[in-house]
C-alpha cells in the first residue's frame, strides 16, 4: 500500500473531538457550570482540569478527574403516615466517570415512618384579591391558602397553593381630551389706535372632545385641564391714522419753509396734533400772505410688525433652538423718490429663539469596538474581551439606547494542558494481621503482630503537584482473632442496614443481635511503643443462647420504594 493509501486510512480512523459549550468553573457539589466561555473542542475546553463543559441537551460535565459529589440530603420521608422510605443521591463527575470507585453506588434507601397521619394540611382559602386592572379587560384576582402542616409534613398538602381567576369587568372612564385649537379669528381692529392706548385683538378656540369625557361610566372622565380658548392682541397692524389740527397762528415773517407750500407772512401750524400714519392734514391754508410752493421729500416709516411665523422645528438640537420671524417695510409712507426722502432706520427682520421648546430626543451612538485583550491564561481555554460605550452620544431626553450589546467575546487555546494535581485514591482494606519478625503464626494468640493498607496518588499529569498529606501506607499493631473461639455476651441490636436494592421491587433491610466477645484477656497496649491495639479478623464469639423467643438476625421489607431511573 502507498504512502497516500495509508495516510487516508489512518485519518478515517482519527474521531473528532466534539463542540461543547466550555465553563471556566465547575462546582463539584451542584455540578453546575458558571462563567461560559464559549464553543470550542472538548478536548480544548479540558486541557484545564478545573472548567466543565456541557454537550447540547446534557447536563454539565467536569474536565477534572473522576470524583463523586457530596451525598445529597436525605429526602422526606416518601409517605405522610405509615411506611415508607427516605432517599439520598449522589453523581460522579468527571472525565471517565465510571472511574469513580463503586459507580453503581450513586442511591442509597433507608426505611422511615410517616408521623404525619393527624396533620391538618391545609388552611382555609383566603379572600379573593383586588383585581389587577380597576376597569376594562384582562384583570385577574388571585387567592391563596398556607399549609399548616410542619416543614416534615408537607406531603400532606397536595395540589397548588394560590388560584388565579379572571374578573368581572366593567367599561374604563374615558378622560376628555382638547381639539385642535380653530384658526384665529380676525382682530377686533383694524389698527392701532396710540391715541387711546387700544390694540385690536384676535381670538381662538377648542373643545373637550377629543375625546369628550364620559358621564355614564363609574368614575366619570374627567375634563381636559386648561383654557379653552386664547386671546392674542394683533400688534402686526399699523397704527391708525392720526388727522391734523391747526394749532395758533403764528407772527408774520419770512417763507415758512425751504420747500413746498410755506408762509412769508402770517402763519399757523398744523400740529394739534400733527398728522401721523397717514392721517389727514389740516384743511385750508396755514398763512394769510404769498404761498411759497416747491416739493418736499417724504420721509419712509416703518408699517407695523407682522404676525410671528411658525418656529423652524420642535425641539431644541444641541443647544440650538429653533427660531421664528416677523417683518415689516418702510411703506407707511414710503420714502419719496424725488426729491429723495430718507429711508427707514433698523431693521425690516426680527429673529428671536423659540427658547420654550424641549431639547431633541438624541439616540445613542456606540464607540468603536476596543482590540480584544489577550489570551488572559497560559494553559488551557481562555477568552478574550472587546468593549465599546454607548456614549457617542449617549443617549438623553427619551432618545433610544444603543441596540446591540457592549461585550463581545472569542475564546483564545493555548494548546498546552494544564497541571493536573494528583488525588488520593480511597484506603485499602487492611490486610492480614502477620507477626512482623518472620512467618510466625499467631492467629488466636496473644501475640501482636501488625498490618497495613495502602493508597495511591491518582491523576497527577502534566507536571501537576504530587498528593500533600499523609503517606502511601499506614500500619498499626493488631492480634488475629480470625475464626477464633471466644466467649463474650449478648448486646443490643446493631443499626438497621440500608434498604437492598435502593429502588425497584423486593427490597429489604437487616439487622443482627451484637454478640460482644470478651477480649479482656488480651494486653490493649503491645508492640515496643506500646499502641493500642485493634482485633483482625471475625472471631466465633459464643455468647450463649438467646432468651426464649428472641431471635439473633431479623430481615424486614423495605416498603413504598420508589421504581428505579430509566437510562
Amino acid at each position: 500500500m502507498d504512502v497516500l493509501g495509508q495516510l487516508i486510512l489512518l485519518l478515517l480512523f482519527v474521531e473528532s473531538s466534539e463542540c461543547v459549550q466550555c465553563f471556566a468553573h465547575f462546582d463539584p457539589s451542584s455540578g453546575q457550570c458558571g462563567e461560559e466561555l464559549g464553543e470550542v473542542d472538548e478536548d480544548d475546553c479540558c486541557q484545564n482540569p478545573h472548567y466543565g463543559y456541557k454537550e447540547t441537551h446534557k447536563e454539565c460535565q467536569s474536565c477534572g478527574p473522576p470524583v463523586w459529589s457530596l451525598w445529597s440530603s436525605w429526602s422526606q420521608c416518601n409517605v405522610v403516615c405509615g411506611d415508607g422510605v427516605t432517599q439520598r443521591s449522589r453523581k460522579c463527575f468527571g472525565i471517565g466517570g465510571s472511574e469513580c470507585d463503586n459507580p453503581a453506588e450513586n442511591l442509597q434507601t433507608q426505611a422511615c415512618t410517616g408521623t404525619c397521619c393527624d396533620v391538618k394540611g391545609w388552611s382555609l382559602w383566603s379572600g379573593w384579591s383586588a383585581c389587577s386592572v380597576t376597569c376594562g379587560e384582562g384583570g385577574v384576582r388571585s387567592r391563596d391558602r398556607v399549609c399548616s402542616s410542619p416543614p416534615e409534613c408537607s406531603l400532606s398538602c397536595t395540589g397548588p397553593s394560590e388560584e388565579r381567576e379572571a374578573c368581572p369587568t366593567h367599561t374604563c372612564p374615558v378622560h376628555g381630551g382638547w381639539s385642535s385649537w380653530s384658526t384665529w379669528s380676525q382682530c377686533s381692529g383694524s389698527c392701532v389706535d396710540d391715541q387711546r392706548d387700544y390694540v385690536p385683538s384676535k381670538v381662538r378656540h377648542r373643545s373637550c372632545s377629543n375625546p369628550a369625557p364620559s358621564n355614564d361610566t363609574v368614575p366619570p372622565g374627567s375634563g381636559c385641564h386648561g383654557d379653552s380658548s386664547q386671546v392674542k392682541e394683533c400688534s402686526e397692524l399699523p397704527n391708525c391714522p392720526v388727522h391734523g389740527s391747526w394749532g395758533v397762528w403764528s407772527l408774520s415773517g419770512k417763507c415758512s419753509a425751504s420747500c413746498g407750500e410755506g408762509l412769508q407772512t402770517l402763519i399757523r401750524k398744523c400740529d394739534q396734533p400733527a398728522p401721523k400714519y397717514g392721517g389727514k392734514f389740516c384743511d385750508g391754508p396755514n398763512a394769510q400772505t404769498n404761498v411759497c410752493h416747491s416739493r418736499c421729500p417724504v420721509d419712509g416709516f416703518w408699517s407695523g410688525w407682522s404676525s410671528w411665523g411658525d418656529c423652524s422645528g420642535s425641539c431644541v438640537v444641541e443647544g440650538r433652538p429653533p427660531v421664528r420671524t416677523r417683518s415689516r417695510s418702510c411703506s407707511n409712507p414710503a420714502p419719496s423718490s424725488s426729491p429723495p426722502g430718507r429711508g427707514c432706520n433698523g431693521d425690516d427682520r426680527h429673529i428671536e429663539d423659540c427658547s420654550d421648546m424641549p431639547p431633541c430626543p438624541v439616540d445613542g451612538g456606540w464607540t468603536s469596538w476596543s482590540p480584544f485583550t489577550s489570551c488572559p491564561v497560559t494553559c488551557g481555554v481562555g477568552l478574550e474581551v472587546s468593549v465599546r460605550s454607548c456614549d457617542s452620544p449617549a443617549s438623553q431626553h427619551g432618545g433610544q439606547p444603543c441596540p446591540g450589546e457592549g461585550r463581545r467575546t472569542r475564546t483564545c487555546s493555548t494548546h498546552v494542558h494544564c497541571p493536573v494535581d494528583g488525588a488520593w485514591s480511597p484506603w485499602s482494606p487492611w490486610n492480614q494481621c502477620l507477626y512482623p519478625f518472620g512467618g510466625r503464626d499467631i492467629r488466636c494468640k496473644h501475640i501482636g503482630g501488625s498490618q497495613k493498607r495502602e493508597r495511591v496518588c491518582r491523576h497527577q499529569d502534566h507536571n501537576g503537584s504530587i498528593c500533600n498529606g499523609g503517606s502511601l501506607t499506614e500500619t498499626r499493631v493488631c492480634y488475629d482473632v480470625s475464626s477464633c473461639y471466644v466467649k463474650g455476651s449478648w448486646d443490643k441490636w446493631n443499626q438497621w442496614s440500608l434498604c437492598t436494592p435502593a429502588c425497584g421491587g423486593n427490597s429489604k433491610r437487616y439487622r443482627r443481635r451484637i454478640c460482644d466477645p470478651d477480649f479482656s484477656d488480651y494486653k490493649a497496649l503491645i508492640g515496643r511503643l506500646y499502641e493500642k491495639a485493634t482485633f483482625y479478623g471475625i472471631p466465633r464469639a459464643d455468647c450463649g443462647s438467646l432468651p426464649d423467643g428472641e431471635e439473633k438476625f431479623e430481615i424486614q421489607s423495605c416498603v413504598n420504594v420508589p421504581p428505579c431511573p430509566a437510562h
